[in-house]
C-alpha cells in the first residue's frame, strides 16, 4: 500500500503544508508566497494557499500561520558555537541587558545560588555602552556581592574583571610575571588588583577563564542543546563555527559530534579547524588534511575547511582601545607554509584580520601561492576587515575570495570613534562598498564572547548604522536596506560553506529553515529590530522554537538545564528574557504587553522601562510600581 504521503498513482504528497503566511523566500523568481509545502526536510513546493493546500493528502500536517510573516532561517558565517556549546549553562549573559543595575542584580542572585567551587561568570557579548550608566562594574563592587564566590567578568577582548575570590582562585599573586601581549594590573604594593588587560592580544583573558571548573561531558551534551535552542529563539537554524581558542580537534568535538549522531542539532553547522599551539601551525594543518575529509559529513555537520588561526604571527587582534598591532616580520613565511599545504589538500580557509595592513600582507602570501597553484575557486575568505582598503577588496576579488564581516563595531564603535575619528569610523567596515563592488561578502556575529550572539543586533547594526550604545557610526548613505541585510545573513552565507542553492531561501529543492518573527521585520520601526525573536524556528521541516500560538507545536524541548544552578534555568539569554515568565514566552512578548505611557524619561532607563518590569522585585503590577533599582519608573 502507498504511505500516507503518496498516491495511489505515485505523486509525492507533502508531509507538512504552512499556509496562510506572508513568506519573503528571497527567490528572485518568486519573491513571495502564501504557503510551502515540505518532504524530506525540504522544500516541496512554494506558491499561494489553494495551489499549496491542494498538494495535501491525508497524512500531511497542517500549520496555519494566521498571516505572519515568514522568513528564510538565518545562517551566521562567524559563531564560536562549539565552544560556546561546551560552557553556555555556566555562563551569565548580560547580552542585551540595559542598565548596570539590573546586570549586578542578576550577578548577586546568581553568587547566591552558585556552590562551592564554581564560579560565576560573565563571558562577553556585551559593552560598557549598552547601559545606561555607561561604565563597568569596579572591582570593590563584585567584592561587595561575591566576598566568597569566584566572579570572572570579560568584557570583550579587551578586559577582565575578578574579585578577590577569583584571584585566589587563579592564585595570581604578588610573584606572577606579567604576561606577554597582556598585563595585571597591580596596586602600589605590586598585589594585582583584578584588572586583566589585553595589551595587544587576549591571551592573558583567554588562559585565565581557562583556569575555571568546566562541566562534565553529560553536562556539556545539556549546555550545547540550551545554546542551540537560544539560537533557535533567535531564528538562528545554521552557522559556520570558526573554531577559537582552548577548543582542541578532535577532543572538544565529541560533544557536538555525539549530538549530530544522535539527530540532536537543531542549528546546522560547517565548522573549522583553528590551529592551537604557536610555532606547530604546520605539524596541525598535515595532521589534519591526512584524516579530514574537506566537506565530510552532512547537512547538520559538516567540515568548513581550515580557521579562523592559521598561524599566530598572522593574528591582529581587535582591541580598539590600542594601537594596531603590526604583525612580525615571519608572518608571510609562516603563512604561506600553511597555505600551500591546504591549497594542496583543496581546503578552504578563513583568516581573522582587523586591519588592512594585515589583510594586504597575506594577499601578498596567496598571490604568491596562486601564482603556482591557483586558489580561485577554493571559497576562502578573510574574517572581520574592519579597516579594509578598496586596493585589497580588489586583489581580494581577482582571486576569487570573499569577506566575512562581523558586528564587532556595534560593541566597539565609540572606542574606535574615541582613537581613529568618526570620519574614520563611517565605512567601518565598508559593507556597502563591498556589496556595490559586487564582492562575495556575508554577516555574522563572532560571538559569544566578542560581541552578543542574537543575529538581529548586527540586523540592526547593518540597517541603522548605530552602536548598542545609541552612537551613529554610520552614515546613511554606507548602510544597508533591510532585504540587502536579511540575504547578508542568509544566501549570502551559502557561498562562504559551499552550499549555494542548497539553503538560505524558501525554494523547492532547498533546505526547509524557516523563521516565523514576532513582529515585520520590513515594517517595525528601525529602533525595533533588534528586539526580535522568533514564534516559530524550523529546521529541515522540524520544528525547533515555538512560542506563544506556536508553543504547542515545540518539539525540540531539552531537560532542564544542567547543573541546578545554572544561570539559564532563570534568565535563559540575551536580555535575560527567561526572568520575564516560563519557557515560551520571549520577554519581548511580555513587554509588548504594558505600553510607556510616561511623559518622561526616568533617570536609570529611559522611556526603556522592560527590564525594570521584567526584573524580580516585587510590585503590585507592572505599571504601579516605582523605585525599583533606584529608579524613577513610578512615573508609569
Amino acid at each position: 500500500m502507498p504511505d500516507a504521503t503518496s498516491s495511489a498513482a505515485g505523486a509525492v504528497m507533502p508531509e507538512l503544508v504552512l499556509f496562510n503566511g506572508r513568506f519573503t523566500t528571497l527567490d528572485r523568481a518568486r519573491p513571495q508566497a502564501e504557503a510551502v509545502a515540505i518532504r524530506d526536510g525540504r522544500f516541496l513546493s512554494v506558491g499561494g494557499n489553494q495551489e499549496i493546500l491542494a498538494l495535501a493528502g491525508p497524512g500531511t500536517r497542517r500549520i496555519d500561520l494566521k498571516g505572519r510573516g515568514v522568513l528564510p532561517g538565518l545562517i551566521d558565517n562567524h559563531l564560536h558555537i562549539i565552544r560556546g556549546g561546551l560552557n553556555f549553562n555556566m555562563e551569565l549573559r548580560w547580552d542585551g541587558v540595559r542598565s548596570l543595575a539590573d546586570a549586578m542584580a542578576m550577578l548577586k542572585a546568581q553568587v547566591d545560588i552558585t556552590p562551592a567551587p564554581q564560579w560565576v561568570r560573565v563571558v562577553g557579548g556585551f559593552t560598557e555602552h549598552q547601559f545606561a550608566e555607561k561604565r563597568l562594574p569596579t572591582i570593590d563592587e563584585l567584592n561587595a556581592i561575591a566576598p566568597d564566590t569566584p566572579v570572572f567578568l570579560l568584557h570583550l577582548y579587551d578586559r577582565a574583571l575578578l574579585n578577590g575570590a577569583a584571584l585566589r582562585a587563579v592564585g595570581y599573586t604578588r610573584e606572577t610575571p606579567e604576561p606577554p601581549g597582556g598585563q595585571i594590573l597591580r596596586d602600589a604594593d605590586g598585589h594585582p588588583t583584578g584588572l586583566l588587560l589585553a595589551r595587544p592580544n587576549a591571551s592573558i583573558l583567554y588562559a585565565t577563564l581557562a583556569k575555571g571548573p568546566k562541566l562534565p561531558p553529560e553536562y556539556q551534551l545539556n549546555s550545547t542543546r540550551h545554546f542551540m535552542r537560544e539560537l533557535n529563539r533567535l531564528g538562528v537554524t545554521g552557522a559556520i563555527d570558526a573554531g577559537g581558542g582552548f577548543q582542541n580537534y578532535p577532543e572538544d568535538y565529541q560533544v557536538i559530534r555525539q549530538l549530530s549522531e544522535a539527530g540532536q542539532l537543531t542549528v546546522r553547522l560547517a565548522y573549522n579547524l583553528f590551529t592551537q599551539k604557536a610555532g606547530q601551525e604546520k605539524e596541525d594543518f598535515l595532521q589534519w588534511a591526512g584524516s579530514v575529509r574537506y566537506k565530510q559529513g552532512d547537512d547538520y555537520f559538516r567540515h568548513n575547511g581550515a580557521g579562523e588561526m592559521l598561524v599566530f604571527s598572522a593574528a591582529d587582534f581587535e582591541d580598539f582601545r590600542q594601537p594596531r598591532p603590526d604583525m612580525p616580520p615571519q608572518m608571510e613565511g609562516e603563512l604561506e607554509e600553511v597555505v600551500r599545504i591546504l591549497v594542496q589538500n583543496r581546503w578552504p580557509w578563513r583568516l581573522h584580520a582587523t586591519y588592512d595592513e594585515t589583510i594586504s600582507r597575506a594577499l601578498d602570501v596567496f598571490e604568491k601561492v596562486h601564482r603556482d597553484t591557483p586558489i580561485d575557486g577554493l571559497n576562502w575568505f578573510f574574517d572581520h576587515a574592519e579597516t579594509i582598503s578598496t586596493r585589497s577588496m580588489d586583489r581580494i576579488a581577482a582571486l576569487g575570495g570573499g569577506v566575512a564581516v562581523q558586528h564587532r563595531m556595534a560593541y566597539q564603535g565609540e572606542y574606535f570613534v574615541e582613537r581613529y575619528g568618526a570620519r574614520a569610523a563611517e565605512a567601518t567596515p565598508p559593507v556597502a562598498e563591498m556589496l556595490r563592488r559586487g564582492m562575495k561578502v556575508s554577516a555574522g556575529t563572532d560571538a559569544t564572547r566578542v560581541a552578543s550572539y542574537n543575529p538581529w543586533v548586527s540586523l540592526s547594526w547593518l540597517i541603522t548604522g548605530r552602536t548598542v550604545g545609541g552612537l551613529q557610526i554610520t552614515p546613511q548613505r554606507n548602510c544597508l536596506d533591510r532585504e540587502t541585510a536579511l540575504r547578508m545573513w542568509t544566501e549570502h552565507v551559502t557561498w562562504f560553506s559551499n552550499e549555494q542553492g542548497n539553503k538560505g531561501q524558501i525554494a523547492a529543492g532547498q533546505l526547509a529553515d524557516l523563521i516565523v518573527p514576532d513582529r515585520d521585520f520590513f515594517g517595525c520601526p528601525e529602533s525595533d529590530i533588534a528586539d526580535t525573536s522568533a514564534l516559530l524556528t524550523m529546521v529541515g521541516g522540524k520544528v525547533v522554537w515555538g512560542a506563544g500560538e506556536f508553543a504547542d507545536l515545540d518539539e525540540s524541548v531539552p531537560p532542564p538545564a544542567m547543573p541546578a544552578w545554572s544561570p539559564v534555568r532563570r534568565y535563559g539569554g540575551y536580555g535575560a528574557w527567561g526572568a520575564s515568565g516560563s519557557e515560551g514566552k520571549p520577554l519581548q512578548a511580555a513587554v509588548q504587553r504594558v505600553a510607556c505611557a510616561c511623559a518622561t524619561e526616568c533617570n536609570l532607563h529611559g522611556h526603556a522601562h522592560a527590564s525594570a518590569w521584567a526584573s524580580d522585585i516585587p510590585a503590585d503590577d507592572a505599571r504601579g510600581f516605582w523605585g525599583a533599582l533606584g529608579c524613577a519608573c513610578w512615573a508609569v
